[in-house]
Order: structure tokens, then sequence, then C-alpha cells
């Protein structure tokens, strides 16, 4: 199993990170080996929010080799253009691999704020997908009922296309449109466990089958792992208590035992079970002490997994 790292991007309690701040996140996560640096996306948050493509693209030079993942980014509010456009200019100015996770976001607010009715999000984003899934290939998509895009190709495009996986967090309809045509599948970590995740992953594998194509190809990762190590319980339930749950509307209890914010043997516990569940990459979000946070992960959790 390996570890990415999500970009740093809203105010837990310690400010928006300046962007040296955010640069010394990334060249710290890359002289550690993590494997990939993630931003997810919100036009409005709870909390202070930077934009997510823009930050990535800010700090994408000093990167490294990790790859470059959106998880997720939103075509529906952003128009699936605009983010085919971006994701293509990325690529074209580095050669590192981009994943780009697509979903139609959970929140009302971005939806409200560029005027487009929330309730007709998944119907859009199925065009949107397939759009953006069409144009960073340097391809015209086929139209739709809110999208006319068949006459669009956009240049440049780069040599090697970025990767459109979709977030879900498990629904069997998604689980079997998106099989037929997404390049890999985004789980959230607060939004399963070991056992969950697993038992999903095995019914996309079916869905992958029915359509014809071999799931032992077919690549997943989880993102959106909140993470605080800490020997200190005080701090842990501090942010358990006071930040995260309040965000997330979830009870600090349940989200204790979903991700790893607490001692090394906690974390160590519960990332070992998303190994043995076939885990393949989690994504981590240090909520505090960020840099500090990506050398405690290092050097007290990752040699015993």
């Amino acid at each position: 199993m390996q570890f990415g790292v999500h970009l740093p991007l809203t105010d837990f309690g310690q400010g928006l990170p300046s962007s040296a701040q955010l640069r010394e996140y990334v060249v710290t996560a890359a002289a550690l080996d993590y494997a990939a640096l993630a931003v997810n996306d919100h036009l409005l948050w709870q909390r202070p929010w930077l934009d997510g493509p823009a930050t990535l693209t800010a700090v994408h030079a000093q990167a490294g080799s990790m790859a470059l993942v959106t998880s997720i980014s939103l075509p529906v509010v952003r128009h699936p253009a605009v983010v085919a456009k971006w994701l293509t200019t990325l690529g074209c100015l580095t050669d590192q691999r981009i994943v780009a996770g697509l979903g139609p976001g959970s929140s009302a607010a971005d939806y409200a704020v560029v005027g487009l009715p929330f309730d007709q999000r998944w119907a859009r984003f199925d065009e949107a997908f397939a759009a953006v899934r069409a144009l960073v290939r340097g391809e015209g998509p086929e139209g739709g009922d809110f999208y006319d895009l068949r006459d669009v190709h956009l240049a440049p495009v780069p040599e090697v296309a970025p990767e459109v996986w979709f977030g879900s967090w498990g629904s069997e309809l998604r689980l079997r449109a998106m099989s037929r045509l997404a390049d890999g599948w985004m789980a959230s970590g607060y939004n399963t466990t070991p056992q969950r995740f697993a038992e999903t992953r095995r019914r996309l594998d079916a869905h992958l089958r029915a359509a014809g194509r071999d799931p032992t190809t077919f690549p997943d990762l989880i993102a959106t792992v909140w993470l605080y190590v800490s020997d200190d319980q005080a701090p842990a339930e501090r942010l358990l208590r006071d930040v995260l749950a309040p965000i997330l509307q979830r009870d600090a209890r349940q989200l204790a035992a979903q991700l790893p914010i607490g001692s090394a043997d906690h974390c160590i516990e519960l990332l070992s079970a998303y190994a043995q569940a076939g885990a393949r990459l989690l994504l981590l979000w240090p909520i505090h002490d960020p840099v500090q946070q990506l050398h405690v992960f290092h050097d007290r959790v990752t040699p015993w997994l």
C-alpha cells in the first residue's frame, strides 16, 4: 500500500497556508517519497478554502515524481470544457502522471453560487464525465441534454492523456455506470471503513467483469483520509470533537474509529486493516501542523505497514 498527500487547502485553526508554506509541504512530501499530491474542489465551504486547481498548478513544479491528483474535481460546477482545458494544460506543462478524479460534489452551495439546480447534479455529471474524458484525449464528445461539445477539440493535449477516474461512496447505480467508462475509482476516507471498502470493491469488480473489463487492471484509491498522529490524546480528541465532527456533521467517536487520528498504534492498526482489505493508495490530509505530520507519519507509521 502506498500513501499520497492532500494539499492543505483550508483553515483548520492555524490559518490558511502561505505560498511558501505550500511549497515547503510539497517539497517535504516529495523528499519523503509520498506517491501522490492531491487537491479537493469546492467554491464555497464551511471554512476559508483555497481554490484546488489554482493551488495545484502553483506548486506542481515542486512535486518531483509524485502523481498529480484531483480528488475530486467538479466538472458540473466548473463546466466540463473548463475542467478538461485545465487538465490538458497541466498535462502539457509536466511529465507527471495526472489522475483526474471527477464527481458531482455534495455541496448545494457550490451549485447555488453558479446558478445550477442541485437536483440535476447526477444527470449533468454523467454527461460531464464523458465529455471530460473525450476532451482530454483530443476527441469531440457526443452531444447530450446539457452539453453540446461535439465540435470541440481542445489543443494542445498532452502526449499522455490524464486518467479520468470517478469518485463514489459506493452507490450501485454509480458503480455500474462508471465501470463501463472510468479509468479508476476513488473512495472517500471519511465515508468508508476497511470492511465497507472491501465489499464495495467486490461489487465494483462484478460490474467490471460484466462490462468485459479486467478488475485486476482497474486501480482505486481512498481520498480525504484526515490525519493526525499523536500519542497525546487531548489534541487528537480536540481535533475530532471541535473541528472535524462539526464540519462533517458526524459523531466524533465514529470518526475516531474510521480515521488515522490518534496514537501511532491506532493509525497502524487501522491502516493495516485497509491494506488487508486490498486498498492500494491512501491520500492523507494532515489537519494540524501539516509539514511536521508528514514526517511523523513517515517515521512512526509507515515502517510498520
